[in-house]
């Protein structure tokens, strides 16, 4: 075995916005699912119990916009494991490679675990798509919310959306996107403490510190 060194992979700005996104997605799940399918929680109209919901999922909708584009800024910034080329293992054939290897380690078909300092070239690709799936929520979320702001500058940036579509599909994607965000989140979950477990290299860990243990 090789001397086990520590490093420092995930900055703060990283996981700022990794743990902005945990409970801004876990506020708009909650308050979403209300919104769409309403109960009657209050004893009376005073205690404007879906203004406030609404109130919330707006908040947690402009926190998620902010995070994401924070991120995105820091691709271009940051350290080596943080930026944007990290995302696009596929350009090379090295990270083809690696893509197959981890692909073929996660559903069982080989025993050699990823050991990778930042993101494995799977999980790089998976992240990806997922910040393709935040903005299409964020896109389609400020299209229906400017709705009700029909001379914001808001409603400039996200009003022709709901031109070329209508309301009631916009309704439909941003709802279905959120339950494949939900499925994403279940397996990041998942195979984050699977990593964890086999490489033992302090992934779980690592967001809360940003230092990770590897194998030199």
């Amino acid at each position: 075995m090789g001397r086990v060194v520590i490093k420092y992979v995930w900055e703060i700005p990283v996981r700022v916005t990794h743990w902005v996104n945990v409970l801004a997605i876990v506020t708009l799940c909650v308050t979403g699912f209300y919104i769409g399918a309403p109960k009657t929680l209050a004893l009376s109209p005073s205690q404007y119990v879906m203004g406030w919901l609404r109130f919330a999922h707006f908040v947690a909708g402009y926190a998620l916009a902010v995070s994401v584009l924070a991120r995105i800024y820091w691709s271009f910034v940051g350290n080596e494991y943080a930026r944007w080329r990290v995302f696009f293992p596929w350009f090379t054939a090295a990270g083809r490679r690696k893509m197959l290897e981890v692909f073929r380690w996660y559903v069982f078909l080989s025993r050699q675990a990823p050991n990778e300092v930042g993101l494995n070239a799977m999980a790089a690709t998976v992240y990806l798509l997922v910040f393709l799936l935040y903005l299409f929520l964020i896109v389609t979320g400020f299209a229906l919310y400017v709705q009700y702001a029909p001379h914001s500058l808001m409603h400039f940036l996200f009003g022709w959306l709901a031109l070329l579509v209508p309301s009631q599909w916009l309704r439909l994607a941003h709802h279905l996107a959120m339950w494949f965000l939900i499925g994403f989140v279940i397996n990041h979950v998942y195979s984050g403490w699977l990593v964890d477990i086999r490489v033992k290299g302090g992934v779980m860990s690592g967001i809360f510190s940003g230092y990770k243990s590897m194998e030199e």
